[in-house]
């Protein structure tokens, strides 16, 4: 991922291609935008799948989130790999068996029947599928000519986008009438048109063989980034650092991060070139965009949980309020389109501050919330995302030359993916903690020397005399304090959005972009 680790980007073209027919290319755009959408599509899916899946794998809340943020943290980690993978075996290669593989992927999502294999799928599903979204660019940008590379790069866009709109809706209610097996089951078939499709348009490129891999610098980033993960997703459980495992990791951790550091400050061709940290505005871009990353699928994977088990939605309903989130981000790119016409920071400023709005939205609501808060709430939620995006890269990348702007794409949505993986685990954590903490305090306030239960005003329809009455008053106990440890995530989710609004005001104006 420096410059001699591009990415699909810097791959060259083939000299004395011959030039693609309207039809063909036409074809390749909609087998190429299929692929890409099917593994967009899948993220959110899972999010709603999310509560069915804890259900069946008999796991905790914090255990079945592993499902989400391992296969965002694979697709991190594999991403900064397209570029050696294209010039190694050649873009049509990779970008085929990249789709077949996560479509297989998919499948055994479907068919695994333990806690175990269904997050070992994931990551692989995450892994082998990463090279998907930054090839389809890249075979796009390649096939038309330039006059129509905006009509194609904006039908790409679109699509990305609408994709998981639509995918949570059939999924959440596939997941209803049948089982969640059903929501993976349903990509397989058209992941395999995909497949057929693009192995019969897709033209023969020869692999230029050219890009190298820094895997000293890819390995121990690699590691030190899976060993954080697992401290965050493993520490609740485990009572953090009084555990050896904890202490363990966090060790390899700290080891890894030191190799990768001593390493990419002194090897000629480093895995991440950090000279590039000097640029001002990409330096702050970068940390924009990990706080925008942590900000992106928490809701997401935070909603689905609470709907179905404390407040008692079904699966369908819970499946729009994920996809109002997909048309909020369709209307936010719409709007990202006036919002560039001006400085880029009043776009930046703009989006953070719905989001922080959102989060104190968030923040209010309780277990009696009705459809309407919450599809109004994840509307605004996608509003902003859309709004962000935009501005952001364009601040990111102002002053970056041509020649690092694949590199530094690369480190930019490594930072985005890692952003959201590592804030689920941490506000995961706090609601196990948050519940159970809340829990021990308020069942000490039921008992035969509280006065106050004696006030039938105070008890209401609550019998505390019985032992059902105990059993279903516990019941509503653990509701509450399950209520205020969301409460607390959106806590932070809310912090995190307001803390990047006075990093934006420290971006210089835009140099050549």
């Amino acid at each position: 991922m420096s410059s001699s680790t591009t990415t699909a980007d810097a791959v060259p073209p083939v000299p004395g291609e011959v030039e693609t027919s309207l039809g063909k290319r036409i074809l390749i755009l909609v087998m190429v935008v299929l692929g890409s959408t099917l593994y967009a599509t899948t993220l959110l899916i899972a999010s709603t799948l999310l509560p069915q899946m804890q259900g069946t794998m008999s796991a905790t809340q914090d255990e079945i989130a592993w499902a989400m943020t391992f296969n965002i943290l694979a697709t991190a980690v594999a991403t900064p790999m397209t570029g050696w993978l294209a010039a190694r075996f050649g873009r049509r290669e990779t970008m085929i068996w990249s789709v077949f593989a996560f479509t297989l992927t998919t499948l055994m999502c479907g068919l695994a029947d333990s806690l175990e294999t269904l997050i070992l799928w994931r990551v692989l599903q995450g892994a082998l599928g990463a090279p998907v979204i930054p090839l389809s660019q890249t075979i796009l940008l390649d096939t038309f000519p330039k006059r129509q590379q905006g009509l194609v790069t904006s039908i790409f866009g679109m699509a990305v986008v609408i994709g998981p709109v639509i995918g949570p809706t059939v999924g959440s209610l596939l997941s209803e009438l049948y089982s969640w097996r059903w929501a993976f089951y349903m990509i397989v078939p058209v992941g395999l048109i995909s497949f057929a499709g693009l192995r019969l348009t897709l033209p023969y490129d020869r692999p230029s063989g050219r890009a190298s891999l820094d895997w000293t610098g890819f390995l121990s980033l690699s590691v030190a980034i899976a060993c954080v993960q697992l401290v965050l997703s493993r520490g609740q459980r485990l009572d953090w650092f009084d555990s050896a495992e904890i202490q363990i990791e966090a060790f390899i951790a700290v080891v890894s991060f030191w190799i990768f550091l001593a390493h990419s400050l002194t090897a000629e061709r480093p895995f991440l070139n950090l000279r590039l940290l000097l640029d001002r505005n990409y330096a702050l871009g970068l940390i924009l965009v990990l706080i925008y990353g942590m900000l992106n699928f928490t809701p997401m994977v935070l909603l689905p949980p609470l709907l179905q088990q404390h407040a008692g939605f079904p699966d369908a309903l819970i499946g729009e309020v994920i996809a109002a989130r997909g048309v909020g981000a369709t209307i936010g790119f719409f709007l990202a389109i006036f919002v560039g016409r001006m400085d880029p920071r009043i776009g930046l400023i703009a989006g953070f501050t719905v989001q922080t709005l959102s989060g104190v939205w968030l923040m209010a609501i309780d277990l009696n919330v009705d459809m309407n808060t919450l599809m109004l709430n994840s509307l605004l939620q996608g509003v902003a995302v859309g709004v962000i995006w935009v501005p952001l890269t364009l601040v990111t990348f102002s002053n970056m030359s041509a020649a690092n702007l694949a590199e530094g794409t690369a480190v930019y949505h490594l930072l985005r993916n890692i952003g959201s993986s590592f804030f689920i685990s941490i506000c995961v954590a706090e609601i196990v903690r948050a519940t159970s903490t809340n829990y021990s305090r308020m069942v000490e306030l039921v008992n035969p020397y509280n006065k106050a239960l004696a006030l039938p005003w105070v008890t209401g329809g609550w019998d505390y005399e019985t032992v059902s009455g105990l059993a279903k008053l516990s019941k509503e106990i653990s509701r509450q304090a399950a209520m205020i440890g969301y409460i607390n995530a959106f806590g932070l989710y809310t912090t995190c959005s307001a803390l990047a609004i006075p990093l934006i005001l420290l971006i210089g104006r835009r140099a050549r972009r």
